[in-house]
């Protein structure tokens, strides 16, 4: 399932072992920041498959490169994951240091959802989500 444009370049594996660093870099503050970056991980990897998988078989709305059906499949995993496994985790809550609200289940699935379908750029130069959606999602999380 490799992209044309990860025939020349770097793949979306290299991406994400970079953002995964950059979370485990943030998960060594404290347990709860370490819960943080597990959560925003977990919901950006299983996010980004529903993604593509869903923009594959179903998409029709394109928003640039994506679409609207892939935000809409990442979206529902992650509400899934928020609701209805991490409250269930084993000491999960009280190393997150929190519960899960309505509001978390539906802001933490919508980051991820709307970092997904529209890409950061910088001068010009468009940044790979598979770097920055998880980091960026660990501070939306630690902002509960």
């Amino acid at each position: 399932m490799m992209r044309k444009e990860e025939e020349t370049q770097l793949t979306g594996a290299t991406y994400i072992t970079a953002g995964s660093l950059i979370c485990s870099l943030i998960s060594l503050t404290s347990e709860t920041f370490a819960a943080s970056a597990f959560l925003s991980l977990t919901l950006f990897i299983l996010g980004d498959a529903a993604a593509a998988l869903c923009g594959k078989a179903y998409g029709r709305i394109r928003v640039g490169e994506k679409t609207l059906e892939g935000t809409f499949g990442c979206f529902l995993v992650c509400a899934l994951l928020t609701g209805l496994v991490f409250p269930h985790l084993p000491m999960f809550l009280s190393k997150w240091d929190g519960v899960f609200t309505w509001m978390h289940i539906i802001v933490f699935p919508l980051g991820i959802a709307l970092l997904e379908l529209f890409p950061i750029k910088i001068g010009g130069i468009k940044l790979n989500d598979n770097l920055y959606v998880p980091a960026a999602v660990s501070l939306l999380v630690l902002m509960r």
